[in-house]
């Protein structure tokens, strides 16, 4: 087991400075086995104050490079509840788009050519909780190099229609609703305060050895279908741990608002609009109240906020750096996760 120094940040009030020793045990064995390169946990507490810290190295090859409290990360599908959920939310309770009706009101030219494909009757609604017939994933990267023509691609494509599953599809198709009502393209439209769509390679924490790129990424966007697309509403969203806790904040500070409410309604027995819920098996772990929410991306970030406790915390980590093959963080954000609720 190789000694790494951990860098640490926030308040230390007692109570939190436990529970945050709590959580940040297993991310600290984690990295010190050699399951993960490096990580950086952070919790809020609106009743205790904010702490973070990171360990490790945010690069391995082609130079090492430590992990830093202001290491940037590829935010991966942490993109869907931080940038595209809240801004398909803000539009609908201003009146420029109903969640119930179909995703043609807004981009009428869905699947134009089969006036009755089940496509054309798919609401915004349910792609933001994930109940459509979309497939779970489709390498959309390997039809083309246009970013344009893959839209229409999207568009047009005549999809087996499934059982509902988490799809990427979903927020690809939300994000292109998007570009139509605010006639910019994702990456032209403002992320929020302490997000970006890339991030200096020198200050970012580097994620694969990509075999269709054929280079280290760092900074740049890891996930395909996002990078071929120039921008999408699944992926793409790099920020910090500060500014991943302080949306998290806003949001428990902000938790009787419409847009708040909204985002914890419950469309399923797992699934609320854009978040998870608590369900055996989840990535919260087993002790996470009925009022906590979360989400994952694939580069090894997940958010999570406990509305009952006033808390969330963040686990943001490079874990398919230098590839792909490391499957250890699912049961380490469940051990985050017990951790943090066992002390709330």
């Amino acid at each position: 087991m190789k000694s790494f120094p951990v860098e640490r940040g926030g308040g230390w009030n007692a109570t939190l400075h436990a529970d945050f020793e709590r959580a940040f045990s297993p991310v600290q064995a984690a990295v010190e086995t050699g399951a993960l390169p490096g990580a950086v946990l952070g919790i809020v507490d609106l009743d205790h104050g904010r702490m973070t810290g990171g360990i490790g190295s945010a690069a391995l090859i082609p130079a090492p490079r430590r992990m830093r409290l202001e290491t940037w990360f590829d935010l991966a599908s942490l993109t869907k509840v931080l940038f595209t959920t809240p801004r398909i939310l803000a539009l609908h309770l201003s009146g420029r788009l109903d969640l119930d009706a179909p995703l043609t009101s807004v981009v009428p030219d869905l699947r134009q050519q089969v006036p009755d494909a089940w496509e054309r009757a798919v609401t915004f609604r349910q792609c933001l909780g994930h109940q459509t017939g979309f497939p779970a994933v489709f390498p959309l990267y390997t039809y083309g190099s246009d970013p344009h023509l893959l839209r229409h691609f999207v568009l047009q494509h005549d999809w087996p229609e499934g059982p509902p599953v988490y799809s990427d599809l979903n927020y690809i198709l939300l994000g292109i609703a998007l570009e139509r009502l605010e006639n910019r393209l994702i990456r032209e439209q403002d992320p929020g305060p302490g997000f970006a769509f890339a991030a200096p390679p020198e200050l970012a924490a580097a994620t694969e050895l990509c075999p269709w790129r054929g280079r280290v990424l760092c900074g740049e966007v890891h996930d395909e279908n996002c990078a071929a697309l120039a921008g999408a509403g699944h992926a793409g969203l790099f920020g910090t741990v500060t500014a991943v806790l302080d949306q998290a904040e806003s949001w428990l500070r902000e938790a009787d608002t419409p847009l708040v409410r909204l985002m914890r309604a419950p469309v399923s027995a797992t699934r609320t609009l854009g978040w998870e819920r608590p369900h055996p098996g989840w990535s919260g772990g087993d002790r996470a109240g009925s009022e906590t929410l979360g989400h994952t991306g694939f580069t090894g970030t997940g958010l999570w906020l406990d509305f009952a406790q006033r808390r969330a915390w963040c686990l943001l980590t490079n874990r398919i750096h230098p590839a792909r093959r490391n499957d250890s963080i699912f049961a380490l954000r469940r051990q985050v996760g017990d951790a943090m609720s066992a002390a709330a």
